[in-house]
């Protein structure tokens, strides 16, 4: 049998006090179990052995209580690491040990990389020394703990103590598969909580009636860190769903930044119109301007196209946004599913303390009216914390149908939007060949034929030099490094691109 060795006259008042007490009482027990499991079974522990999981478990409450919070984005965060960073300032010799932490690859959160130095200090029988080492300096201490924290006390100078016993202790623990940053550190009581019937020396009254005050300590223990692990759950939605509004008023803005551009794409697309429609009519009236002209209309048309180019690349900004935005809300999502399976987990755990101790307190008459007084208790926090998962549920839901709106109306964005860009593209299109032929309606002999019968023959312009021959001279097309489509060029120019297309490497 195990029991807390501990009296209820003696308690303190002060609930930080009960909390030192009752962190010191687990760790003489853990650290009891250990030794003496370890001297049983007469072989090297590894990290799939129980009791020493739970021993750490036990230690890394031990260090978290009583440390200042310090702010993030998703919350309050508390970590040990800063107070282990400690010793190897005190200690030269156990820089190796935080070395070998910080070279560890898998290590990305301070409390994985507090959860190895426990492990490494404990392969090396070191870790008392280490852990009186720190609480030696209080002043120290004083930058990461509270004054009432259980480093700061005697308590934890009794712990530091006890973890001598652990020298005797062989321990070969792997790291580098084991997900440190992730695990969940709940105290597992269910194994310090003994039936008192089994045992021929726990049969006085008075032996049973401490046993149960104790075992009553240890669940509002439980039931402290059950409350505070859900209120962080809690912070960290609050905090997504915050992230989740930010992301919505971003995605607006993009919508009016794109209706915008759309407006100016119109207004591009309108001044286009009318300047094509002006160098039309002053084609046809003064033949003696044509080139300048043209020359204006394809840098109108360079400038079009430049711009549709800009609002190609921001409608990929904006897609790239949405899909930003998607990827946080499955992170979401996963995040509150792994929240509700530890939710579930540690609802599983105290139920099943309830029924230890319902078991326990049935075979004392002295105590009924007690034990009815303390399960009314449990049953109103459970029903406190199923209400404050239901709350979580309901926004999850709330999360996931803001989340289905945005992606519908970014569909209906992206096709309003896509039909627009190919609209604009026919017209571009359309004016490009509108442009790509100009006639010379001017009577002359042809420049390369000299034929008499060309001055009756419809000229062309020679894309490549410029020269007006007639159709049959100007029958040949090639691609230009001028235009996108193959232009029109003479026989002369089509030799010469011919032999300099041939004579450049591919």
């Amino acid at each position: 049998m195990l029991y807390f060795v501990s009296y209820p006259s003696l308690y303190p008042k002060d609930p930080i006090a009960i909390e030192r007490l009752n962190l010191m009482n687990m760790a003489k027990l853990s650290i009891k179990g250990l030794i003496e499991s370890a001297l049983n079974l007469g072989r090297t522990l590894d990290s799939d052995y129980a009791p020493l999981q739970q021993f750490f478990v036990v230690m890394e409450h031990c260090l978290k209580h009583g440390l200042k919070t310090k702010k993030t984005f998703l919350g309050q965060n508390k970590s040990f690491w800063g107070a282990l960073e400690l010793v190897e300032k005190l200690t030269p010799e156990a820089g190796e040990i935080t070395a070998s932490v910080k070279d560890l690859p898998g290590l990305k959160t301070p409390l994985g990389r507090g959860r190895a130095w426990l492990r490494l200090a404990l392969m090396q029988k070191k870790l008392s020394d280490y852990m009186k080492t720190i609480i030696n300096r209080k002043d120290l201490l004083s930058e990461f703990y509270e004054p009432n924290a259980l480093m700061m006390e005697e308590e934890g100078a009794v712990i530091a103590g006890l973890l001598v016993g652990l020298n005797v202790i062989d321990a070969n623990l792997c790291m580098k598969g084991e997900d440190l940053d992730s695990q969940v550190g709940v105290i597992d009581f269910s194994m310090y909580l003994k039936d008192g019937g089994h045992s021929s020396k726990s049969a006085e009254g008075d032996g049973q009636i401490t046993a149960i005050l104790d075992q009553k300590n240890y669940v509002e223990e439980l039931n402290r860190h059950l409350s505070a692990s859900v209120n962080n759950l809690q912070a960290k939605v609050d905090a997504l769903e915050k992230s989740n509004t930010k992301l919505t008023e971003e995605l607006a803005v993009a919508n009016n930044r794109i209706i915008t551009l759309q407006e100016d794409v119109e207004r591009v697309k309108e001044e286009s119109c009318y300047q094509l429609e002006s160098n039309r009519k002053a084609l046809r009236s003064d033949s003696a301007a044509d080139g300048q002209a043209l020359g204006e209309t394809r840098k109108q048309l360079k400038e079009e196209t430049l711009l549709r180019l800009d609002v190609e690349k921001e409608l990929e900004v904006q897609i790239g946004m949405k899909q930003e935005m998607e990827l946080s809300m499955k992170m979401l999502e996963k995040d509150i599913c792994e929240k509700q399976d530890a939710l579930v987990e540690l609802r599983q755990q105290l139920d099943d303390l309830r029924a230890i101790n319902h078991d326990q307190f049935l075979s004392s008459d002295i105590h009924s009216k007690q034990k009815s007084d303390v399960i009314a208790r449990l049953e109103e926090k459970i029903n406190q914390m199923a209400g404050t998962v239901k709350q979580l549920e309901t926004r999850s839901k709330q999360a996931e149908r803001e989340r289905d709106l945005a992606v519908e109306a970014n569909r209906l964005f992206k096709q309003e939007f896509g039909d627009k860009i190919e609209s604009l593209q026919t017209e571009l299109f359309c004016f490009i060949q509108d442009e790509s032929f100009v006639e010379i309606s001017q009577p002359s002999i042809c420049a390369m034929c000299e034929q008499d019968d060309s001055i009756l023959k419809i000229k062309k312009q020679c894309k490549n030099c410029g020269g007006v021959f007639c159709e049959s001279c100007l029958a040949n097309e090639l691609p230009l490094p001028s235009s996108i489509h193959p232009e029109n060029v003479c026989d002369t120019c089509y030799s010469q691109l011919l032999q300099q297309y041939a004579s450049t490497p591919s």
